[in-house]
């Protein structure tokens, strides 16, 4: 499923396109987004942190209309409850169903359907 927490981990394969520095993040294109509820762990979200690219989940977020998360990261001692319950909510609860992640570098396009990303390449996409 394409949550904005996998969103933060992928990037684009393409041949040519896998060793540029503009190949991440990958762009929401025309998407539906469904919110689900789950459980609040903030220790999880604690533990998580160091591994996010918080520029990247900020532009994602605001992508998809959601504007709650700062600009910046707060330091650890200013992660507030409120700041970690919007974070899980965009981490977490954000589901992209259907649309599309384009990569800024390549314009390749990687389809989303039932919460699916298509990241397979076809053989003249890949890099040898």
């Amino acid at each position: 499923m394409v949550r904005l927490i996998t969103h933060n981990l992928l990037a684009c394969h393409v041949k040519g396109c896998e060793s540029s520095s503009n190949n991440f993040p990958l762009e929401f294109k025309d998407v539906r987004v469904e919110i689900r509820e789950t459980d609040f762990n903030p220790e999880f979200l604690q533990g998580f942190m160091p591994k996010i690219e918080w520029d990247a989940l900020v532009s994602a977020s605001r992508q998809l209309g959601d504007t709650s998360l700062p600009e910046n990261l707060p330091a650890p001692e200013a992660q507030t409850e409120e700041f970690l319950k919007a974070l899980h909510r965009v981490l977490m609860e954000t589901h992209v169903e259907e649309g599309a992640m384009i990569c800024p570098n390549c314009g390749h396009e990687y389809r989303i359907s039932n919460g699916i990303p298509n990241m397979l390449l076809t053989e003249h996409e890949i890099g040898k």
